[in-house]
């Protein structure tokens, strides 16, 4: 079996060498052992473990709540899930006010949704699956048009605001997110930022349509430490390489990733630009844009070379 101290386990995981003492200090999550020295040592059920904390935790679950819940699994006393029936409610209750063209409704229980959990938690469980729900009622017909972008409207209306109530307080750390200029959905971008609010990033949103020269005076004007980009529907193929380099010029130095549905097909474009796919599990994509994000603070402090 593999042993790794504190920092490697910090490494693979994502997790704060300062989380990790405080998980095992309050939570007993997990309990590594201790060389003559006194340094922790951590075997791969012990990363295993973290990497599920961390996975909970960043959904929104209170890392009390995390811990308890992976003890229970531990001792075979039920699975590592928690119980959503509140944001699973409060979705089923936005999607019938939506079917119903009840307007007060629909902010009534927006509005009490607020007041579920943490912020990631309300996007993920209750925002998000309710548009995903709207938009199949309105493909198979049971909808109209109307009633999907009313609720789209709304819906993007909280995910922006539940984006500015979870912005970091002491850190530095920046991200500016923003959709490829012919990209009008924005939901998911905003679901991106409450991962990265989480992670300490405060976010920069510039939204739907966002041509590069925009993304070019954010970078000059705020030196923001990394740039991610959406795009569900790619540019068309004459297009694509151009668009893409024209971003890559627009950020400069800085680091800067693609995801969304699109991002894929324009891979070979991205990485030959210095740009990243961003991966679709949102723990690999923190650990990749803060190596990133490392190395170009590294980069910038380096002595100039004779």
């Amino acid at each position: 079996m593999s042993r790794y101290r504190i920092r490697a386990v910090a490494e693979l995981t994502g997790v704060s060498t300062a989380t990790l003492r405080a998980w095992e200090r309050r939570y007993g999550v997990p309990t590594p052992s201790r060389t003559a020295s006194a340094y922790r040592l951590y075997g791969d059920d012990d990363v295993a473990l973290i990497s599920q904390m961390r996975d909970l935790v960043e959904s929104g679950v209170a890392p009390a709540e995390a811990a308890r819940s992976l003890r229970d699994h531990a001792a075979g006393n039920g699975p590592t899930t928690v119980d959503s029936d509140a944001y699973q409610l409060a979705c089923d209750h936005i999607v019938d006010a939506a079917a119903n063209f009840d307007l007060d409704a629909i902010r009534e229980e927006l509005v009490r949704a607020l007041s579920l959990g943490p912020a990631i938690a309300i996007f993920e469980r209750t925002l998000s699956p309710a548009l995903v729900r709207v938009g199949e009622l309105w493909h198979s017909g049971q909808i109209t048009v109307a009633q999907e972008h009313l609720l789209s409207n709304l819906l993007v209306g909280r995910a922006a605001q539940l984006l500015e109530l979870a912005q970091p307080v002491d850190s530095s750390r920046q991200v500016a997110l923003a959709c490829f200029e012919e990209e009008e959905h924005v939901i998911a971008l905003y679901g991106t930022g409450l991962h990265f609010a989480v992670w300490g990033y405060k976010t920069v949103f510039l939204g739907a349509r966002t041509p590069p020269d925009a993304v070019a005076r954010i970078v000059d004007a705020l030196h923001v430490d990394a740039v991610a980009l959406s795009v569900t529907m790619p540019p068309a193929a004459h297009k694509a390489r151009a668009l893409v380099d024209a971003y890559a010029d627009a950020c400069r130095d800085t680091p800067w990733t693609v995801g969304g549905q699109g991002a894929e097909s324009l891979r070979r474009f991205v990485e030959a630009r210095g740009g990243t796919i961003a991966p679709a599990n949102f723990s690999e994509l923190r650990k990749s844009i803060d190596k990133a994000v490392r190395k170009d603070k590294h980069a910038q402090s380096a002595p100039p070379q004779a």
